[in-house]
């Protein structure tokens, strides 16, 4: 790497960080650091929400699915995008009108506070994970073209994120993600696509050169279509880390149009990503690791600047959603199982925030240095998310029979199935999820009828 791409990183990273010691001065309140105090607009919604849907593993993981199997690697990102076209067609309304903090806060408005307690535990492992695989991504992105250590890369970017995320909050992460968000589009859509695209040739040329079934959308698999399906579709309708935005909108009309926005997007940047990897099969010889695919694409067809401009541009979408899941994860451990462990009803304080942000923090980056794979590391995340908590949440909101114990067996049994296939039969299995999911239905239907209906326990209105 040049020392002109070297110095655009460094301005970069320096930039982000003056971001969050200016963002520290909004802080005034718990809420304006957890939700920037719910009043954010149209253009910075828009980008703070894309910031963290798109992020390392769908950038780094998207090229990958692309450079292994063509265009149908697509499927991975597509359901982000999907479920972001739901979640804002049919849900916004009614998110805002609960004005939570945290998802699991809705089971104890419908069940009780063991439930939300238990529920904040998965999302906690969630969020947690989902922001190793960002920090994951960082490190093979720097280690391949800025030619630094990845451990030393990880711990360089985490001090960063960190940093931003533990002085300004919400704040901090809504104004450096409308940043992120057009170093990113600017750098993978307008630069890195075209150039990889001529760099192979042309589309022409990709078809002549490349097997046929690179052309194929089904060529991944329908099994593993289906199981991006249940995890990242499912996954976005009930993750923290979005959840967290929608509360930051100001009006429904923002959330629900913003997200509109968004979920096209989403759509466009999976193809993106999947023709990027595709045209880097033709001209990048076989690679061990295909989470080194970006990386050594953007080596091998841009020239120095615009190298480091794309670079700049993938740790802007990487360090979005670390620093996003970061602070959700730190929100539930809060809000969700800590204050409500000791008995405290009320909501914490600024410093008790950032005092957890920072250790969870020191977590991820450890995390980070020990794991690899982008993509089975995301797939473990929202194996326990989907399979521990999409059943009782989905319940809370659309039936009225369900009861406290048969959310805590839905949650449980899930979790607890999820894990032990993850250990049975690997990381990488799709076979967690569906019996992990199958064994939460059956759960909390069997108990929730068993038992009977039972009023809200919290004395609420409920939801």
């Amino acid at each position: 790497m040049t020392q002109i791409d070297l110095l655009i990183v460094i301005v970069y990273m320096i930039g982000i960080v003056a971001v969050g010691f200016w963002a520290r001065r909004k802080i005034t309140s718990q809420e304006d650091f957890l939700v920037a105090g719910r009043s954010v607009g149209p253009l910075l919604y828009s980008g703070t929400l894309a910031a963290i849907v798109l992020g390392g593993a769908s950038t780094v993981g998207g090229v990958k699915l692309g450079y292994q199997y063509g265009i149908s690697g697509m499927w991975f990102v597509f359901m982000f995008g999907l479920g972001i076209l739901v979640l804002s067609l049919g849900l916004v309304k009614r998110i805002l009108g609960l004005e939570l903090y945290t998802v699991p806060e809705l089971l104890e408005r419908r069940y009780n506070a063991s439930a939300r307690i238990a529920g904040g535990a998965v999302m906690v492992g969630y969020d947690l994970m989902v922001s190793v695989t960002a920090t994951i991504a960082v490190g093979s992105v720097m280690e391949v073209i800025v030619g630094i250590p990845r451990t030393e890369a990880i711990l360089i970017s985490s001090l960063v994120m960190v940093g931003y995320s533990v002085l300004g909050g919400m704040w901090s992460l809504t104004m450096t993600d409308i940043i992120q968000f057009v170093i990113k589009t600017v750098g993978f859509l307008f630069i890195l696509l075209p150039a990889a695209i001529m760099h192979a040739g042309g589309l022409s040329g990709m078809h002549a050169r490349l097997p046929v079934e690179f052309f194929s959308l089904g060529h991944i698999g329908a099994g593993k279509i289906a199981s991006f399906f249940l995890l990242y579709f499912f996954g976005i309708l009930i993750g923290q880390d979005v959840w967290q935005r929608v509360f930051t909108a100001r009006s429904v009309s923002v959330a629900r149009n913003g997200g509109i926005g968004v979920g096209l997007y989403c759509l466009v940047y999976a193809l993106a990503g999947a023709l990027i990897g595709a045209a880097g099969r033709v001209f990048l010889p076989p690679l061990a690791e295909g989470d080194l695919a970006f990386a050594q694409i953007v080596n091998a067809v841009l020239p120095v600047g615009l190298r480091g401009l794309v670079l700049a541009a993938a740790l802007a979408a990487i360090m979005s959603t670390a620093s996003a899941c970061l602070l959700a994860a730190s929100t539930v451990l809060l809000e969700d199982v800590y204050l409500r462990l000791r008995g405290t009803s009320s909501t914490g304080s600024i410093a008790q925030s950032r005092g957890v942000t920072l250790a969870l923090g020191l977590v991820m980056t450890a995390a980070s240095c020990a794991m690899h794979d982008v993509i089975t590391a995301l797939t473990v995340a929202y194996d326990l998310l989907v399979g521990g908590l999409l059943v009782p949440i989905i319940g809370a909101m659309i039936w009225p029979r369900g009861t406290t114990a048969g959310a805590l067996a839905s949650i449980a049994l899930g979790s607890a199935l999820v894990v032990l296939f993850l250990v049975l039969d690997g990381l990488d299995s799709d076979l967690p999820i569906y019996v992990g999911l199958a064994g939460s239905f059956i759960a909390y239907v069997a108990v929730s009828l068993r038992l009977g209906p039972r009023p809200n326990a919290t004395g609420g209105t409920g939801i």
